[in-house]
């Protein structure tokens, strides 16, 4: 699967938007180089019900990678 359709099926299950995500981890304070991959990754899950793998996916988007 690639990265942009990670992104697609994300939007496809929460209605929220990459960009969405990332306006949502901003207010949440998520935007810091402080905070690892696992404090994005149950946040996701417990207010998205993400699995990991989709997780990851906004975990590198927010940090501005992409696969």
């Amino acid at each position: 699967m690639s990265f942009q359709a990670y992104l697609d099926n994300i939007q496809a299950k929460t209605g929220k938007s990459a960009e969405d995500m990332k306006a949502l981890a901003a207010e949440k304070g998520f935007l810091t180089p402080l905070v690892k991959a696992g404090v994005i990754i149950d946040w996701l899950a417990r207010d998205f019900d993400l699995g990991r793998g989709h997780a990851m996916a906004i975990y590198a988007y927010l940090k501005g990678k992409s696969a």
